[in-house]
Formats: C-alpha cells, sequence, structure tokens
C-alpha cells in the first residue's frame, strides 16, 4: 500500500506578532485607501467642470533642476518620485513576508504566489483576447495586471467585517507580490532606452546600501543622501525610477541585531508606510485619475477594445487568475485550504484584486508616452473596471460575511481562523 501524503494547511492563524504587524499594515493601507478614493474623485470632479484648466496647469507644472534633468511635470514627479515611496514600502513588506511572514517558507509562499503569478497572466490574456482588432492598443496588456492595495483594503475594511483574517492575510500577500510583478514587468517591457553608466552607478549605490544595513549603520545623514542618489542614478538610467524603491526595500535588513529594539525595516515601516499611503497614494491619485468624460460619447468609449480589454481583464481575468492558480496548488500539491474557509471567499478575493487603480493607471502613461487618446481610453478602462471590481467585491464580501455572521451565531461552524493541524490523505 503505497504511503499516505501528509497534507499542510495554507491561510491559517497567524502568530500573534504577524497579527499586530498585519493590523498595522490594514490601518494604514485601509485609512489611505479612502484618501486615495477622495483625491482621485477630486481630480475627476476638477477635470470635468470648469476648473479644468487649473487641474491642467497643476498637473503640467514643472518643477526641479534643469541641470541634473529633473526638470520635470508635477505629474511625471508623481509617477517617478512620489510613487517610489509606495514600491519602497512595498518592497519593506515583501522582504517582511519572506524572512518573517507567509512567504518564508515555499509552502506558505505556494498559494499567494501561484494566485498572484495566475492572476498576472490571465488578465493580459483576456485583454489580448479583446484587443485583436486593435493592434495600437497591445501595448497597455500590462494594464490589468495590477492589484491596488489600499484601494482594496478599503474595500474589505468597509464590505468584509466579520470574515476571517486569512483572507485578509491573502489579499495582502497577493497584492504585495502582485506589485512586484507588476514593477518587474515595468522594467523589462516598458523601458525603452538604458543608459550604462547611470545604471552601473544605481547599482553600485544599491549595493554599498546592502553593505551598510550589513554592518548595521544606522545614520540617516549617510542613507537620505544615498537613497538620493540611487534614485537619481535609476532615473537617469531609464529604467523606471521607482524600480529603485523596490530594490531599496528589499535590501533593508528585517532582523533585529542585538541591542535592537527594532529591524531598520521595522523602524523604516513605522515612517514610511503612513506616509506612503496618507500621502503619496493620493497625490499620485490626484495627478493621474483625472478622465474627461463631459462632452464625450461614453457609450462609444465603453466599445473600444482597448476600453473593453482593460475592463473586462480586471473583472473577469483577475478573479479566474486567483482562483485558478490557488486550485493549481491545492489540487496538484499536498496544499489544503483551510478548512473554516470557502472557494466563494477565494472568489471574493479574487475579485477585489481587480481593483487595480494605482499601478495600472501608471502603466497606462508608460504604455501610450506620445498617444494622450489612448493614454485617456485605458485610464477610462481603469476607472470603470477598478469601480465595478469594486462593486461586485462588495456583494460579494456582504454575503460572505453574513455567512460568517450566521455560523458564528449558531455555532454550526467553527469560528474562522481556528489553527486546523495537518491532515493525511
Amino acid at each position: 500500500m503505497a504511503a499516505k501524503k501528509k497534507r499542510f494547511v495554507v491561510l491559517n492563524r497567524l502568530p500573534t506578532g504577524e497579527r499586530k504587524w498585519l493590523a498595522g499594515v490594514l490601518r494604514d493601507e485601509t485609512l489611505g485607501g479612502g484618501l486615495l478614493i477622495g483625491a482621485a474623485l477630486i481630480a475627476f470632479v476638477m477635470v470635468n467642470s470648469p476648473l479644468r484648466d487649473v487641474y491642467e496647469t497643476i498637473i503640467n507644472t514643472t518643477v526641479g533642476p534643469a541641470s541634473l534633468n529633473l526638470n520635470l511635470t508635477l505629474s511625471k514627479w508623481a509617477a517617478d518620485g512620489v510613487l517610489a515611496l509606495f514600491f519602497f514600502v512595498a518592497g519593506l513588506e515583501l522582504k517582511h513576508e519572506f524572512v518573517l511572514g507567509q512567504l518564508r517558507t515555499w509552502r506558505l509562499a505556494s498559494v499567494p504566489v501561484a494566485a498572484a503569478v495566475s492572476g498576472m497572466i490571465f488578465p493580459a490574456i483576456v485583454f489580448f483576447a479583446l484587443t485583436t482588432t486593435q493592434p495600437e492598443a497591445r501595448p497597455a496588456w500590462a494594464v490589468p495586471i495590477a492589484t491596488d492595495i489600499a484601494f482594496a483594503l478599503a474595500v474589505l475594511a468597509v464590505a468584509g467585517r466579520g470574515l476571517p483574517a486569512a483572507l485578509r492575510v491573502f489579499l495582502l500577500t497577493l497584492a504585495i507580490v502582485d506589485d512586484i510583478g507588476a514593477i518587474t514587468v515595468i522594467a523589462i517591457f516598458y523601458t525603452e532606452e538604458i543608459k550604462f553608466i547611470p545604471l552601473v552607478i544605481a547599482i553600485a549605490l544599491l549595493a554599498l546600501y546592502a553593505l551598510l544595513q550589513r554592518l548595521r549603520v544606522s545614520s540617516a545623514f549617510i542613507y537620505v543622501p544615498l537613497v538620493l542618489a540611487t534614485w537619481a542614478a535609476t532615473h537617469e538610467s531609464g529604467v523606471h525610477a521607482t524600480i529603485a524603491g523596490v530594490a531599496l526595500g528589499l535590501l533593508t535588513r528585517v532582523k533585529t541585531a542585538p541591542g535592537e529594539a527594532w529591524s531598520p525595516a521595522e523602524r523604516l515601516e513605522r515612517w514610511a508606510r503612513p506616509l506612503s499611503a496618507l500621502v503619496a497614494l493620493p497625490i499620485f491619485a490626484f495627478m493621474a485619475a483625472g478622465v474627461p468624460v463631459v462632452g464625450v460619447d461614453i457609450g462609444k468609449v465603453l466599445t473600444q477594445p482597448l476600453v473593453l480589454g482593460v475592463i473586462f481583464g480586471l473583472v473577469v481575468g483577475k478573479p479566474i487568475g486567483v482562483l485558478v492558480g490557488t486550485w493549481a496548488i491545492t489540487r496538484f500539491t499536498n496544499a489544503q485550504l483551510n478548512k473554516a474557509l470557502s472557494w466563494l471567499d477565494i472568489a471574493a478575493v479574487g475579485t477585489l484584486a481587480g481593483i487595480g487603480f494605482t499601478v495600472s493607471l501608471l502603466i497606462t502613461k508608460l504604455a501610450f508616452p506620445d498617444s494622450p487618446d489612448l493614454v485617456t481610453s485605458a485610464k477610462t478602462g481603469v476607472l470603470f473596471g477598478s469601480i465595478l471590481a469594486a462593486l461586485l467585491a462588495v456583494v460579494f464580501l456582504r454575503l460572505r460575511s453574513r455567512t460568517y455572521a450566521k455560523f458564528k451565531s449558531s455555532k454550526a461552524d467553527p469560528i474562522p481562523d481556528v489553527p486546523y493541524e495537518p491532515t493525511t490523505v
């Protein structure tokens, strides 16, 4: 008789320390999501009102030293500079997950990574399928692959009260991996020209940062100029400057050394995450979300292959991808879904992942640097797709919340997040 294979449970209860870390992330990102939505609404109202010229003047105002090739518009500063802070925090969070959290072993990492990768592949497939008649739209294939952490967590906080914490961890981890995947796509597919010398300088500065971390150097007087120089060199190299943020986050030490109360990553997260969620993301949303609809035939716009590709990529491709990736891991490996969860929960998280606001808007600009009309169409798809995904997610989440509330009140089913021991099959 063949030996029975032991199965391991995924999306399980978190240790106390991880629950505290998660609570801090959720608090900041949820509040940031509300501000992001508010900033986007302000931009949308301004661009569709008599204030449109004011809005256009703001986003097209140039600032910065021309001698350093940094005389950029405020819109460009938001995309290349301000958003680098967001990706720095994403890098810190991913490093935390790799070392201490849900990605520290291949078993724990298998489900969120598979869900994230599959959740990037399927939206791209849907996009390509719907844009066969509009070849000029093809550069935007990566627009629907991204997930907006702040926006999605804000919706989850409002509509998903009572849901298991494991789902929040799943969404957060999936979104972090998704963002890193999106920024990798940007680095590979949306870099037009590489300047060798600035790139070498940026790599050398990153290596110096890693060495200083290893040597336990903690002086801000050293790190601040180093970080700024790294960002500037990355920007000058032709690689999107947000890559510097991710790289710096991933190179930051997350374990405490003897005599340290907090690791460098913990200290940086304490000030950088609120700044990213409450300042950086709303600024970028304001600069990027101004989509004109007044005087536009919306019905005609929504039938464009580009717009449909983005909308259906987010609303259909994302949840299917998340479901397929999660199912594949539980079907073809020894992974077992937490018994307290349902596949409807995974579908709800997949629908939330279809909210691709921030990074999707960034990719629209990179996809069509010289085609304002195509940028507007792609942005329209992002806005409509993200809103539709959010509304569908609210329906899913409310249904699941009611189900868990009934189970909890009737004691007909174990309360979610009870740890389950691995079983044998």
